[in-house]
């Protein structure tokens, strides 16, 4: 008796509308400093979220603001939506700040757990530094409440280490094994900023290599807005899988990470971002495909050396959007020479993924390369000075003639 195959896997699902009504997302907004009657803030947050709230009236939004967006939207909508992690309250990089502290007293106060028409409740929960029983524990609470978003966030990508076999046995597998599907999400801090080997990755080629049969999305989102179309995506996707997130660190409050408000009231989740800074696309002859905050770097560069090659970034790995991707390539009808950039070691990062998947289009003329730090046993240097050479050596072999 022949087994029979399994089925085709469905892929890049389609998108589903997830904007927000403008005045829901005032309404939210308004409630992050609405503190309760002698409530004091401490005086530094203070003047951040009179920051915040300048940025807000000049229409954009940054990585937090997009976050507790889309997480107070959704408590209105009747989702419960839970956080853990080891710093969550707060936020690693001091960015979130969903519970506030009061200056006097040390009472806390959880704005999203206090919004105005809310029907479900908004938890954040800073865990031990016991990533295996955090991150099991998470994933069992998102199993009994298929309602919720359920969040575990790790405090550098790196520490997902600790939760591995929680990882193999449960969220990868779990569907296969026994039809178990379950939405829950991993934030896990990602980006090479020269803070050495065990803060810099959270192993994107680990959950690559566990990629298979729609068993997870794998996401790698560089702004705000898509950031917020994501989890707002998770929650109304018919498909309940587990979702990674490779978040950023110094993308939290770079200028090019932000998104205008008007992005969060419409649209829906992008797998592929174009390079909306080439002019003119005849002139292009390399297309940089890449993932994360190396996408800035290669922009910044681009920008300088006013080379005729176009950056665009791929937010979801997998399922990867091979037809988007496609598509994007007919755009550009100069562009033979095709590079896939990664800041993580050749050894590491998405570039076996990617090569493996897109491997035939060599076979229509196109000149496929990589460019990524040279392969290590170890995901980054601990030095600084080290850290900034092979970025600048990055950029050089991503920019070199053919030639070179």
């Amino acid at each position: 008796m022949t087994a029979a195959r399994p089925p085709k896997p469905l892929g890049v699902l389609p998108h589903i509308p997830t904007g927000v009504d403008r005045a829901k997302l005032d309404s939210i907004f308004n409630k992050l400093t609405d503190y309760p009657e002698g409530f004091t803030v401490h005086p530094k947050l203070g003047r951040q979220f009179e920051t915040r709230a300048k940025m807000y009236a000049d229409g954009e939004v940054d990585w937090a603001l997009a976050e507790a967006m889309a997480y107070g939207s959704l408590v209105q909508e009747g989702h419960p939506v839970r956080l853990a992690g080891q710093d969550s309250r707060r936020g690693t990089f001091s960015h979130r700040h969903a519970a506030l502290i009061d200056n006097n007293t040390g009472s806390p106060w959880i704005p999203l757990d206090n919004l105005d028409d809310a029907s479900a409740n908004f938890w954040v929960f800073d865990s031990l530094l016991s990533e295996y029983a955090a991150m099991g524990y998470e994933y069992g609470y998102s199993h009994a409440n298929r309602d919720a978003l359920v969040l575990w966030e790790a405090q550098f990508g790196d520490f997902v280490n600790g939760a591995q076999i929680i990882i193999d046995q449960y969220i990868v597998a779990a569907e296969d094994k026994w039809k178990q599907q379950n939405g829950v999400v991993l934030l896990l801090p990602h980006g090479y900023e020269g803070q050495g080997p065990e803060h810099s990755s959270a192993r994107i080629e680990r959950f690559l290599t566990l990629a298979a049969e729609d068993n997870m999305q794998i996401v790698n989102a560089t702004t705000a807005a898509n950031f917020f179309h994501l989890l707002r995506r998770q929650v109304h996707s018919e498909r309940n899988t587990p979702l990674i997130v490779f978040s950023p660190k110094s993308g939290l409050r770079m200028k090019q990470t932000r998104s205008s408000v008007e992005e969060l009231t419409t649209g829906s989740f992008s797998e592929v971002l174009d390079d909306l800074g080439v002019v003119d696309v005849n002139a292009v002859t390399r297309i940089v495909f890449c993932s994360g905050k190396v996408a800035w770097d290669a922009i910044a560069e681009r920008d300088q050396r006013n080379a005729a090659v176009a950056i665009v970034r791929i937010e979801q790995l997998y399922p990867l959007p091979t037809e988007q991707m496609r598509d994007l390539l007919q755009k550009y009808p100069n562009a033979k020479e095709l590079r896939w950039l990664q800041e993580e070691p050749e050894n590491m990062g998405a570039w076996n993924f990617i090569e493996h998947n897109v491997w035939r289009i060599k076979d229509e003329g196109y000149d496929l390369r990589h460019v990524a730090r040279a392969p290590s046993g170890s995901p980054a240097t601990g030095s600084k000075a080290i850290h900034d050479q092979e970025l600048a050596q990055l950029m050089d072999q991503l920019f070199a003639t053919t030639e070179d």
